[in-house]
């Protein structure tokens, strides 16, 4: 069997041609909203912040951190952290008054499993950390009533807990680095 260009070369072209026009469709439609992504993604992480530290009426970017004033004193500081969750990674945003309490805590991003891990966005659940930030960080806990400086892990889905724990204590450590240099 004799192969012959034509039949080769004209599907090629055809197919190079239908990739150039859709790849060039992306291309513009990216261009087109890049902007508006990037400023919706700014109104969430601002909306984000005025949850997490609520006494504030402006932030100020630090490098690596918020802080939050109101009547030009400093009432806070909101961090955003991540930790290795049971699907992937969690993002967690959390505010921590200049007292050293946590004052709020809200789930940028998971990818944990839905209606397990997923529970972790429940305010029900993320109320738990709104406590003292111990400089030692907080623990979770299994079966049993949590303590202050305790998390009570949500059933079936200990891990994604951890995350969420383990992001919360970094915004911690982080929290006691900035008060000693300050």
């Amino acid at each position: 069997m004799k192969l012959d260009w034509k039949e080769v070369v004209k599907p090629t072209a055809v197919l190079f041609v239908i990739c150039a026009v859709v790849s060039a469709a992306l291309a513009g439609t990216n261009l087109v909203t890049k902007d508006r992504i990037a400023q919706q993604a700014e109104e969430t992480a601002q909306q984000s912040r005025q949850i997490v530290l609520p006494e504030a009426e402006e932030f100020s970017e630090q490098e690596g951190y918020y802080t939050g004033s109101a009547g030009g004193e400093t009432v806070g500081y909101v961090f955003e952290t991540e930790a290795k969750g049971y699907g992937g990674t969690v993002s967690v945003m959390t505010g921590i008054s200049a007292e050293g309490s946590v004052t709020g805590v809200v789930i940028l991003s998971h990818e944990e499993t839905p209606g397990l891990g997923a529970n972790a966005e429940k305010e029900e659940f993320l109320q738990q950390y709104q406590q003292p930030a111990p400089e030692g960080g907080l623990s979770v806990v299994k079966y049993q009533t949590p303590q202050e400086g305790q998390v009570e892990a949500i059933t079936g889905a200990t891990i994604t807990t951890t995350a969420v724990t383990d992001a919360v204590n970094e915004a911690i450590e982080q929290y006691y680095a900035v008060k000693g240099g300050a």
